[in-house]
């Protein structure tokens, strides 16, 4: 019995000890406390400036877009990457210049022509609709312009100030991704060594090779998403001019940028289309719809997947919920911007959490780390 008792010399020993283990204690609850606090804030600050971090994302893909340029012209522009880059930024500011030149003289006609006789269609669909007790458009649906300017002016400054401030915000908000996707461009090691300095020294080579394959991953999307545009455009203008549709090409334009928006923007694309086909007869009608939906199913399920397999794979379903839930809590540049969201968050999830924190590494994603080039500063 007398091994089991504890003197006051052994207590006065383990009194260190015991309290050493409770401030570890309340030290591990103060950090993970203030890890949640931290959280909790940072979560709201995004929420609250989720607009102007969507800017900047669209001004990192402006950079990344630039950047493949500047790889491409390598080759044959025998430069450094600075002088590069000028290049392809002049060769952009020129094509950009032709096209408004171009436009400005038949775009706003075409324009006008095509939302004229939509606007028929609309009223003749929702005539027709009535007679069957459906109302399409809702009782206050009318576009008597003239009655509206008169009888409510103080309506009509309303929607000009609010046209006005949409469009001020636009402008200054391209003119930043603009400016944005110059600097990153031209100097992109310094502002990625700005974020990765914010991680633990043993964990920067992992932040900087992650943040490398996002890049690629961003440059490849951009890439295949310009291709495809480009493609679509051209197939929907063709076709709908050799039928005799009128305004093929603002027709086929829209096609074609409707597939930044997967699997919804192709079909909101089909409506234009038809609503202009309708009044020239049930046979044209059926033709430039056929017509259209053969092109949209040969790239969406042949040219889509062989351009964007190697840039990002991820399954349908989560790309239309990404589309609907990003749309939903920011609108317009949430549809814009949420594929590439996904693919660089994807990126992240892949490397940080399943690799780094689960140890696994999924077979698709282990032949992706020689997606990323070497970032060249000859």
């Amino acid at each position: 019995m007398s091994e089991l008792r504890i003197g006051p010399d052994q207590l006065r020993d383990n009194a260190p000890h015991e309290a050493a283990v409770v401030a570890h204690g309340q030290r591990s609850l103060l950090a993970t406390g203030l890890a949640l606090l931290g959280t909790c804030v940072a979560l709201f600050l995004t929420w609250k400036t989720v607009s102007s971090l969507l800017i900047i994302f669209a001004g990192v893909l402006f950079a990344a877009l630039l950047d493949a340029a500047a790889r491409a012209t390598a080759p044959v522009v025998r430069l450094n990457r600075i002088w590069r880059l000028t290049v392809v930024l002049l060769l952009l500011t020129a094509a950009v210049g032709l096209a408004l030149v171009w436009g400005a003289g038949k775009l706003p006609e075409q324009t006008r022509i095509l939302l004229k006789v939509m606007d028929t269609q609309l009223d003749v669909l929702q005539q027709h609709l009535l007679t069957y007790g459906v109302d399409l458009l809702g009782p206050e649906w009318g576009r008597d312009f003239a009655q509206w300017l008169v009888s409510d002016q103080g309506r009509f400054f309303s929607h000009a100030q609010r046209v006005l401030g949409g469009a001020s915000s636009f402008l200054a908000g391209a003119l930043v991704i603009l400016f944005l996707g110059i600097l990153f461009a031209f100097d992109p090691t310094s502002h990625r060594e700005s974020i990765v300095v914010l991680a633990k020294p043993s964990c920067r080579a992992r932040t900087r090779e992650v943040m490398d394959q996002m890049g690629s991953v961003l440059r490849l999307w951009f890439v295949g998403q310009l291709i495809r545009v480009v493609l679509m455009t051209l197939c929907v203008w063709a076709a709908l001019y050799l039928i005799g549709l009128p305004g093929p090409f603002v027709l086929g334009l829209q096609a074609g940028f409707s597939n930044f928006v997967p699997y919804l923007g192709p079909i909101l694309a089909a409506i234009p289309i038809a609503l202009v086909a309708m009044p020239l007869g049930a046979s044209l009608l059926i033709w430039a719809v056929a017509v259209y939906t053969i092109i949209q199913s040969i790239e969406g399920y042949v040219v889509g997947p062989l351009i964007q397999r190697q840039a990002v794979e991820i399954p349908p379903a989560w790309t239309l919920v990404a589309i609907v839930l990003l749309g939903a809590m920011f609108g317009v540049m949430g549809i814009a911007l949420a594929m590439p969201l996904v693919a660089v968050g994807r990126v992240a999830i892949i490397r940080f959490y399943v690799e780094d924190y689960l140890g696994d590494a999924p077979p698709r994603m282990v032949d992706q780390r020689n997606l990323e080039v070497p970032h060249d500063q000859a």
